[in-house]
């Protein structure tokens, strides 16, 4: 059988992409990533329209991805910050992958606007592949797909 026979949305690519496919949750989770934690501040630092964060924020923390906190502020309403749950930290990988992709691809004449760095050593930090033995994949071409009990054939 080939990759063709399966149902395509069974594969976890198209389950995670139905939550970060849009640009606007990517950069909520970049920004949550960076510290930026309540909902005016997102709003204000992404640019985004108040109605499509607040919908993209319940999305988030419905997915299980953010977790919605009250904060108390003295002398004004209660208000809320938005965390990582332990699921959206482990999309680091994938958003240093965008951002390495991004740096070569997309980079304007001036290069790369920002670089993500170790806090110990100051080196500059990158996503690779490597499989479990060790071994670092450097294409796709040291890789192939296994399909596993949650693939699903594609009803014709």
């Amino acid at each position: 059988m080939t990759w063709t026979d399966y149902d395509s949305g069974s594969c976890s690519i198209a389950r995670t992409a139905g939550i970060l496919a849009d640009r606007w949750s990517v950069l909520i989770v970049r920004d949550l990533f960076n510290g930026v934690r309540r909902f005016d501040a997102l709003q204000d630092h992404l640019g985004i329209a108040r109605d499509v964060l607040t919908r993209r924020l319940n999305l988030l923390v419905a997915e299980g991805l953010v977790d919605r906190r009250p904060v108390a502020v003295e002398g004004r309403r209660s208000r809320h910050e938005y965390v990582l749950t332990g699921a959206g930290h482990d999309l680091r990988p994938v958003l240093v992958a965008i951002l390495d992709w991004g740096d070569v691809h997309r980079s304007g004449r001036d290069g790369p606007p920002a670089s993500l760095r170790h806090r110990d050593c100051g080196e500059a930090v990158h996503a690779h592949l490597v499989c479990d033995a060790g071994h670092e994949i450097d294409d796709g071409a040291g890789t192939r797909l296994v399909p596993l009990g949650g693939a699903r054939l594609r009803t014709p």
